[in-house]
């Protein structure tokens, strides 16, 4: 079985990398319009999310606009993944244009640890590979995927240019590691988490759960976190931005330095989605954990 899911990843990147603009964007686009028609489920989470964050300042019309672009996102995300797969570091830096820069200078030359925080916004599994390609090794944090063929092919990927990726299970200790073999670290901070793995902050006005992972690690490392986010006008070419770093305070209440230095990371994260909504993933249960009826359903174990 392990064969067949390599061969037909390999008979579709061969068709993304052939096929002409003119034909693989309708493909995509048609792709896109079959995923959403067929998946009903990540439809109404998507629609519940939107109502969630935005109520009735974003009308239906709006709505549904972003619910038909977050599935054209996702082909085109993945149809990036094929290409990006066993590519060069220039070809990375030829598409993407970088914007900031100098925040991200500026935070090197200071010699203290680097973490980058970002989101699934835009094309995001193009983040690290331009991330290690531009400023050197980068590790970050991630869960494998469940069918081992899959997972092989996008790890051999994601750990192109230097990029280690670490395993959230025990995933501090490694992080510390890697920053004292001068590695920058990527962490996304933009899902639920668990009760005990999270603390509560305001998100599009409603309380959510988020990971304090980079407030953590940045205050006992007196590291600096370095917001960064990709978009996109033609799924072709990107802008990767940085914005104003994040610095954990360190009073004699760790517990209140930590929340206010992830609060800010959800404050720059919603600011970010609200400028482009329809490239979030919004088809994650964002608001489930201090929401519990929001969905409809019972709280599970690594629902999505």
């Amino acid at each position: 079985m392990n064969r067949v899911y390599i061969a037909f990843f390999s008979l579709l990147r061969w068709v993304v990398l052939k096929a002409p603009s003119w034909m693989l964007r309708p493909m995509l686009n048609a792709l896109a319009n079959l995923a959403r028609w067929v998946d009903a489920k990540h439809r109404r989470i998507i629609r519940i999310n939107l109502d969630l964050a935005y109520g009735e300042s974003m009308d239906t019309q709006q709505k549904e606009k972003i619910v038909r672009e977050c599935y054209k996102n996702m082909v085109y995300l993945v149809a990036d993944f094929m290409r990006n797969y066993k590519t060069t570091q220039e070809a990375i830096l030829q598409k993407v244009r970088i914007e900031n820069e100098n925040i991200v200078v500026d935070a090197l030359a200071s010699g203290r640890p680097v973490i980058f925080q970002t989101a699934h916004y835009g094309n995001w599994e193009l983040v690290p590979l331009t991330l290690a390609a531009r400023f050197g090794p980068l590790s970050g944090v991630g869960r494998p995927l469940d069918n081992p063929a899959i997972n092989q092919i996008v790890r051999e990927s994601r750990e192109q240019f230097d990029v280690e990726l670490i395993d959230k299970k025990g995933a501090m200790r490694a992080m510390l590691k890697a920053v004292k073999n001068g590695r920058n670290l990527g962490l996304l901070v933009d899902q639920n988490t668990s009760k005990k793995a999270g603390v509560v902050v305001e998100f599009f006005g409603r309380p959510v759960r988020h990971t304090p992972a980079a407030s953590i690690l940045a205050r006992r490392i007196d590291g600096v976190i370095v917001p960064v986010f990709i978009t996109t006008q033609n799924h072709e070419t990107y802008t990767l931005s940085f914005y104003d770093p994040i610095e954990v305070p360190k009073t004699d209440n760790m517990e209140e330095d930590i929340l206010a230095a992830t609060q800010a990371q959800a404050h720059i994260t919603e600011a970010v989605i609200r400028q482009k909504p329809e490239e979030w993933f919004w088809f994650h249960r964002r608001w489930r954990g201090e929401n519990k009826t929001a969905y409809g359903v019972s709280r599970k174990k690594n629902d999505a």
